[in-house]
This record gives structure tokens, sequence and C-alpha cells, in this order.
């Protein structure tokens, strides 16, 4: 998951060595955490009109790891 983080990332930003995404280990619920880092001068490019970018992010996320049974959020630092 965290390669399909930082692929659509890498996609939106001028800047591509400067993505990264880490993971928090899973809680006791199953939920996992990732972070994703950018440049600060590609952070509204990944965050988008209106946060509609990083909406969209999340949602595959979302969608990813709702068919392996755990949950996931994206927090964009």
């Amino acid at each position: 998951m965290e390669e399909l983080i930082a692929t659509i990332a890498r996609g939106l930003v001028d800047d591509k060595e400067a993505v990264s995404v880490t993971a928090d280990p899973a809680d006791e619920e199953g939920n996992v955490v990732y972070h994703l880092h950018v440049g600060a001068e590609d952070m509204g490019r990944v965050i988008g009109k209106q946060g509609r970018i990083a909406k969209a992010i999340r949602t595959i996320v979302r969608a990813g790891t709702n068919k392996s049974g755990g949950r996931a959020t994206v927090e964009i630092d």
C-alpha cells in the first residue's frame, strides 16, 4: 500500500525525490495510518483544490484495505 501511495504522489509533484511514505504499526483494531511526506512547494498539488486530490487518494487506499479486512487512513505531512 505504501508503494501505491508513493506512486500516486510522484505523478503529481515536481520533486519526486522528496516523496516518502511511512506507516504506523496497526493498532489493536487493525487500523493503519500512512504518512505521506512531500516537499513544501508540492503540498498544494497533492492536496488539490478544496482537498479533492487528497480525498481521492484516501478513497483509493480505503478501498484497497477493505478487501483485506483492515482499515487505513492517509495523513499528508
